[in-house]
């Protein structure tokens, strides 16, 4: 997986997710829109055949949209990680 910076301001962020899917990008949509300083977050998938989701971010006032981000990918990570850990125990692995 490959992140691209295709833009950048002090309120703004726009990168592009190579080899990513719906699920990663509706995943950290979903938990950067939680985010009470985030204006608006979403994603687009330019062509369904290139797997190169774009994902935008806009903040409210002075936040910087990296810190934003950083906080959704680790909230993420979070979950993956509860959920495996759920999996092992019922699963008995």
């Amino acid at each position: 997986m490959k992140v691209k910076v295709l833009e950048e301001s002090k309120n703004e962020l726009k990168i592009a997710i190579e080899g990513s899917s719906h699920g990663l990008c509706n995943l950290l949509a979903k938990r950067l829109l939680d985010d009470k300083k985030v204006e608006f977050a979403g994603y687009d998938v330019p062509h369904p055949l290139a797997s190169s989701p774009i994902i935008y971010i806009r903040m409210k006032g002075t936040n910087k949209p990296e810190d934003a981000l950083i906080k959704a990918a680790q909230k993420v990570r979070a979950s993956n990680d509860a959920f495996g850990k759920e999996l092992e125990r019922v699963l008995k692995v």
